[in-house]
């Protein structure tokens, strides 16, 4: 078969390049290893960056994002049993919005089945060809059928354990990681949210954070150790843990239930540069990883779109290549503010192990720094809300 952009990945950052790129008239095949259903089940983040809403609203699939996700207009920051708002709308004149990724996902796989647009489920020994010329292909089987895949340009968007990274070869590549000494045990309820904004609490037992997908779909971390395992924690030590690292006026209100899923994550800061090599575009987690905080792992993978959506439209519209040209070294000047930006956040806010008495001091004075200066406060704002493109 024969394709203007091959893209790796049926996540939401390959189906959002696949759909800006049909309104432009561009095709493309969407190889995806996994079935619509498996990828639907991953729970994910759900604070949408401006910048990923107009990029939503660019694609032609806004209405339901619109419709039924939550604007905030800031954010609520607890320490020592104290708590205090963060008012993005004011700092910076823009707010976020709440929608979860599986939905986001299920709108962009909607609009891609509206458009005859075609995806290979199940894709199986998937092998990207020739990267470094001017003909790469891409070939794989489905259901032990082979499949072959000439195309002009491939778009990695197959995430951390993808095969797009790991084709750009190591003498090439260069990689950058910071793994971080806990994770986060993650539950999902259907119970009313604790407050009507996100709240992140730092205590002297840890990092939680109370979130939600909707009206009666609550989303609520802990941090833990890397040797936890969910099995570990019942759904009552669970509540009980969570109740002692939030303010008490929000641990009263606080609606408990059975966890529908219950999953822990590591965290970690990842990077590779650089994001293109020949014909062979990195997008999302195939080039870089965020931790949790701050929420801009699925921010930074729909940048990346923008980057590559907008040089792509230049080469078939215009013929010209330069926003390709320049685009790891775009892509990458963003990346590395939003990783600076998620480590940042975490260090603030979570408990490391082995900090001094002298660490926990300047930890504590800089969530007092960020609670007392405006200055401050729109420079969090301004991150997390998103930076410009």
């Amino acid at each position: 078969m024969r394709t203007q952009v091959a893209i790796i990945g049926g996540g939401p950052s390959g189906l959002l390049l696949g759909q800006l790129l049909h309104r432009q008239g561009i095709d493309s095949v969407v190889v995806e290893r996994k079935t619509r259903d498996h990828v639907l089940g991953r729970i994910r983040a759900g604070v949408l960056e401006t910048g990923l809403v107009h990029l939503m609203e660019q694609a032609g699939v806004a209405d339901r994002l619109h419709a039924e996700g939550f604007v905030h207009d800031g954010t609520r920051i607890a320490f020592a049993g104290d708590m205090f708002h963060v008012d993005f709308r004011a700092l910076t004149g823009k707010p976020v919005i709440v929608y979860g990724q599986t939905e986001l996902t299920r709108d962009l796989y909607d609009a891609r089945r509206a458009a005859g647009a075609p995806i290979l489920f199940e894709a199986e020994q998937v092998v990207i060809h020739d990267a470094d010329s001017a003909h790469p292909h891409v070939t794989l089987s489905v259901h032990g059928a082979p499949v072959r895949i000439d195309c002009d340009f491939v778009a990695g968007c197959d995430g951390f354990h993808g095969v797009s990274r790991e084709t750009i070869p190591l003498s090439v590549r260069r990689e950058y990681e910071k793994t971080y000494p806990f994770g986060w045990l993650g539950v999902l309820s259907e119970t009313p949210p604790v407050d009507d904004e996100l709240i992140y609490a730092s205590s002297p037992r840890g990092f939680a954070l109370c979130s939600m997908r909707n009206r009666n779909l609550s989303r609520y971390y802990i941090q833990c150790a890397l040797s936890d395992h969910p099995q570990d924690w019942t759904d009552a030590a669970f509540w009980q843990e969570l109740k002692r690292r939030i303010p008490h006026e929000a641990a009263e209100r606080l609606v408990t239930g059975p966890a529908i899923e219950k999953s822990i994550a590591p965290l970690r800061s990842f990077v590779t540069e650089p994001m293109r090599w020949g014909r062979l575009f990195l997008c999302g987690d195939a080039a870089h990883i965020v931790p949790p905080t701050g929420a801009k792992g699925l921010n930074t993978a729909a940048s990346d779109v923008h980057y590559l959506y907008h040089g792509l439209r230049d080469h078939y519209r215009d013929g010209d290549d330069d926003a390709l040209d320049r685009y790891s070294e775009r892509a990458l000047l963003r990346v590395w503010k939003a990783e600076r930006f998620s480590w940042w956040f975490s260090s603030l806010l979570h408990r490391y192990p082995y900090q001094s008495e002298f660490d926990l001091k300047m930890q504590a004075a800089e969530i007092s720094f960020l609670r007392d200066n405006e200055a401050q406060q729109r420079a969090f704002a301004e991150n997390y809300v998103g930076l410009p493109y």
